[in-house]
């Protein structure tokens, strides 16, 4: 019996935005076992499939990038493997490719640097002063932030979690901000926290998650099957 990692890449679309962590999670157990996928098991008292996301996505965001770690027991053709999933994968859910990955590769979690998001915001103010504000977070070296988490007060530097912004204006008094934010053990940057930062006082419109960075790239001649799935940007 020879083991198999494929690393799967999707989309979360609009009717999948509310869903949480556990339950998508829920969602590609069932997908896999009505695919017929024979998924490998972890060990203990309560063995679960050996399946991880590379960054959770918070509810109400979606995505064209996520990344999804399964470990088979048997090996299967990325083709088969994408042909038995497609379709059992619920509305909002999307194959973008597949691809046979090492099995001694690191987690998807353990790889994760940055992640980019197309943030859509109403805003009033012109699209320079926006942009000026944005020059002016990207200068300082430090902007210390405070988030609540249930009864847990977190102090941190946001600007940290920053790698780059940049903003357009898409309709009056509408802006499109694009975000390169840090995703790794030191911390991740929140888009919401972003634009408050920036003198947004109403939440976000959207956020659209694009690219996630792994530290490093793609296993040369690994074995890759696009899924025929167009990514909605």
């Amino acid at each position: 019996m020879k083991m198999q990692r494929i690393t799967i890449t999707f989309a979360r679309d609009e009717e999948q935005r509310y869903i949480t962590h556990l339950d998508l999670m829920r969602a590609w157990e069932r997908i896999l076992r009505r695919a017929g996928m024979p998924v490998a098991r972890s060990q203990g008292f309560s063995p679960r499939p050996r399946i991880a996301l590379a960054a959770p996505l918070a509810v109400g965001v979606t995505s064209d990038c996520e990344l999804l770690d399964v470990l088979l027991e048997e090996r299967r053709t990325i083709k088969e493997v994408a042909e038995a999933i497609a379709p059992q994968l619920p509305a909002g859910l999307r194959l973008i490719e597949l691809e046979e990955t090492p099995l001694g590769r690191s987690s998807l979690q353990s790889l994760l640097r940055a992640a980019e998001y197309v943030v859509e915001v109403e805003e009033s103010r012109p699209i320079e002063d926006l942009q000026a504000a944005i020059a002016e977070l990207l200068a300082r070296d430090e902007l210390l932030w405070e988030h609540q988490r249930g009864d847990e007060l977190r102090r941190y530097d946001l600007r940290a979690l920053i790698f780059d912004l940049a903003a357009l204006a898409i309709d009056p008094g509408r802006a499109r901000i694009t975000m390169r934010l840090r995703a790794d053990e030191q911390g991740s940057g929140r888009p919401e926290q972003v634009t408050a930062a920036l003198g947004i006082t109403v939440p976000p419109l959207r956020i659209h998650r694009i690219r996630l960075d792994l530290d490093q790239p793609k296993a040369a001649g690994a074995v890759r099957q696009a899924a025929g799935c167009g990514a909605d940007g």
